[in-house]
């Protein structure tokens, strides 16, 4: 049964009923991981390929050194590609994430911004960019995903 439907934009609900049609309610969507991390979707653009979500930096996501541990910022950035990647193309895996970190996020920053971008389709694999930044729009962090469709109906 599909769960959190009332918490996505009208814009990600509608693109998801019509992609995935009477399989909507195969899924768990919003994802728990995502709920988790206290993720907001902000902004769809299916003509562009974007998504765009926000979380948190909460305490719990800090190193030793009192900044968002990087694969907090990682999950971030997959609980962003993984949604678009279902919103544009059929059922898929994420098989590689590269992480490429420009500064330290601290508590101060309040909040992370994912841009999620399909860049392009190639048989089975989807190739995505993200950019991480702060809310005023300072980069933080980018990365380059491949996903796997694993079921082309």
């Amino acid at each position: 049964m599909t769960k959190g439907v009332g918490q996505l934009p009208a814009t990600v609900l509608d693109a998801l009923r019509n992609r995935l049609g009477d399989r909507l309610d195969e899924y768990v969507i919003p994802p728990p991981v995502f709920v988790a991390m206290q993720g907001e979707f902000l902004d769809f653009d299916l003509a562009n390929g974007s998504l765009t979500a926000r979380f948190p930096v909460i305490e719990d996501y800090l190193n030793p050194f009192g900044t968002m541990q990087g694969g907090m910022v990682a999950a971030a950035v997959d609980n962003t590609l993984g949604p678009l990647s279902v919103l544009v193309a059929p059922p898929n895996v994420t098989r590689r994430l590269e992480m490429t970190y420009s500064r330290p996020i601290t508590p101060q920053v309040g909040h992370i911004v994912v841009v999620g971008k399909l860049l392009e389709r190639e048989g089975r694999r989807l190739f995505f960019k993200a950019y991480v930044r702060d809310e005023a729009g300072l980069p933080l962090a980018r990365a380059k995903a491949v996903h796997w469709i694993v079921d082309e109906s």
